[in-house]
């Protein structure tokens, strides 16, 4: 029994009713000298003004472009704005590395600046979600000169984290509250005896047991299970679709206390930066309040009635915010310093 069991746990691949990535109809690839093959979707400025391309991040690690974010965004392009939206390696419609070693914090920030390059703008504008916000944060700490602007929402850390930050309070006057669901639950949902184990393995040979087709699957359901803490309400999630990277997920979170600390030069940046949060965001509030501490030139507004994921809980709202500091001037009324 203990032999079938050992068995099933290392050579038997799991199995999971997900939906699979189909192609995104006008998906576009760069190739980049890191070695990163990049899918980007790219929606063109209708204006005849200059102004500078706007790059999205979108979270996990290990995440993808979702269609829903392209359609809230999409209207950018009438400011005069290229958007570009691209999977990072090892998720969506990007390769998946052989050597999973190489995910790490510092290939993110290395493709980041390749696509700067290639899109020959003298500078850009950022738009971050949760772990896009850290890979927007480590960029300017080495390349400030290259963004004009950035907006991060639902911060995750500044890296490397700091622990002592999981238990700030954050001030009653932001009426801030928890989502129904906590991650803590859909990781304990979802997780199963095989997945630990090709999660250590990983951890400890940083070599793959499983195939990436495998653990991507795993992925989607652990994604969706997840995704009900990104909510006020948990029955607001919806069906997660497939593309997501789990290799790219577990060793770029592994590879967070290889990064060297340089909060230091934050203060030194003036960049504009735009923090929005939901009301009922999952993350934690000291976090963000890291966030506007260390940056000089930041703002906070509150999305209220909206978690984590804010492009789908409030979609008006969140476009309105971001047009409006995009566009010049940045209208700031309503922005808190705290």
């Amino acid at each position: 029994m203990v032999l079938l069991a050992i068995t099933w746990v290392f050579f038997i691949p799991g199995k999971y009713d997900v939906q699979a990535l189909v192609e995104r109809k006008g998906t576009e690839y760069w190739e980049l000298s890191t070695g990163s093959r990049i899918g980007y979707y790219k929606v063109e400025s209708t204006s005849g003004d200059a102004s500078s391309p706007i790059i999205y991040l979108h979270g996990g690690p290990g995440g993808m472009i979702k269609d829903e974010i392209i359609e809230v965004l999409k209207p950018l392009s009438e400011l005069g704005h290229d958007v570009y939206f691209y999977d990072q390696i090892g998720s969506g419609h990007s390769v998946r590395l052989d050597h999973i070693r190489e995910y790490t914090v510092a290939r993110h920030v290395a493709d980041l600046k390749e696509i700067i390059e290639k899109i020959n703008s003298e500078k850009v504008i950022i738009i971050g979600h949760s772990w896009g916000c850290l890979l927007a944060i480590n960029f300017i700490q080495h390349h400030p000169e290259k963004v004009e602007k950035i907006i991060l929402e639902g911060p995750g850390p500044v890296l490397p984290v700091n622990q002592t930050l999981m238990s700030e309070v954050p001030p009653d006057s932001l009426n801030l509250r928890k989502p129904e669901r906590s991650n803590e639950e859909g990781n304990r949902k979802a997780y199963n005896l095989r997945m630990r184990l090709i999660q250590k393995w990983a951890y400890l040979f940083k070599s793959k047991l499983a195939s990436d087709r495998e653990v991507d699957d795993f992925f989607t359901v652990l994604n969706e299970e997840l995704s009900k803490s990104t909510f006020c309400k948990s029955e607001q999630a919806k069906k997660y679709k497939g593309g997501s990277g789990y290799y790219s997920h577990i060793m770029t979170v592994r590879s967070f206390k290889e990064v060297e600390d340089k909060r230091e030069k934050l203060g030194g940046i003036h960049i504009p930066v735009l923090i929005l949060r939901g009301q009922c965001d999952n993350q934690k509030w000291g976090f963000a309040k890291e966030y506007l501490d260390l940056l000089p030139n930041s703002h906070l507004v509150i999305i209220e009635n909206t978690g984590h994921d804010l492009a789908t809980g409030n979609k008006d709202r969140y476009y309105e915010l971001i047009e409006d500091f995009i566009s010049p001037p940045a209208r700031t009324k309503g922005y808190s310093r705290l």
